[in-house]
């Protein structure tokens, strides 16, 4: 039974996540389709979404559970797909609760749309950030797996087109986008990472352009730190 503290938490953290609900039921019910069409049963979907919860592995999971044993080479694969986790991480440092559980779980449940939210989201007076966080991260998680499961279930019995669906995410992150932009006072961070991403796109074309683009994210970030505490600490005092 929730605690009141923790009731007001997940009532906090609940509206925040109903755009992620629409999307995620959407994409996990067609990667369930998908997971059904590979031949796979709801068992594998379930754990699967549970335990890896990142969509593009996922889908390249399939792959490799259909092919040869290859257990370095998908090693591989899954450090570079999953790698923007360590900038998301970083972001998180000061943010998630530093002991207890609730941090372990944190780290394992961050997804894009979850660090989204948590890392942009400002918490109303009065809740306990720790709780708010893990609910945002405990509800989209139950969305995801929810949808994959229903898709691999109702696989065989609705006509289903996956085409076009993924642009429901890409929408969804460009309205967050947009949000903390005109939320925000200085428009260093957004216009430095729009800026590298396009920059990144143009050199290196959308199929490689991600690493390339977060590490010069990064690089940039670690160069200006001081100028931007700095910043920050007058714009405090101020």
């Amino acid at each position: 039974m929730l605690h009141e503290q923790q009731k007001k938490a997940l009532k906090a953290a609940f509206p925040h996540t109903v755009p992620i609900l629409t999307g995620f039921l959407f994409l996990g019910f067609a990667y369930g389709i998908y997971m059904h069409s590979a031949g796979l049963s709801v068992v594998y979907t379930f754990f699967m979404a549970s335990l890896i919860y990142g969509g593009s592995l996922e889908l390249l999971a399939v792959g490799f559970l259909l092919g040869p044993f290859a257990p370095m080479e998908t090693l591989f694969l899954a450090i570079m797909i999953q790698l923007r986790h360590l900038f998301y991480g970083i972001a998180m440092l000061d943010k998630f609760p530093k002991k207890g559980w609730k941090h372990f779980y944190l780290i394992f449940g961050m997804c894009d749309e979850s660090f989204s939210i948590n890392y942009s989201t400002k918490i109303p007076e009065g809740v306990d950030p720790g709780w708010f966080m893990f609910f945002v991260t405990l509800l989209n998680q139950i969305y995801w797996v929810l949808g994959s499961c229903l898709g691999t279930l109702l696989g065989n019995v609705l006509p289903f087109s996956t085409e076009g669906i993924d642009f429901v995410m890409t929408a969804l992150f460009a309205v967050i986008f947009l949000d903390q932009f005109l939320k925000e006072k200085n428009h260093f961070s957004s216009l430095l990472g729009l800026g590298v991403s396009i920059l990144s796109l143009v050199i290196f074309k959308a199929e490689h352009f991600i690493l390339p683009a977060m590490l010069g994210i990064l690089s940039i970030f670690l160069l200006a730190k001081p100028k931007l505490e700095r910043q920050f600490m007058e714009a405090k005092k101020s």
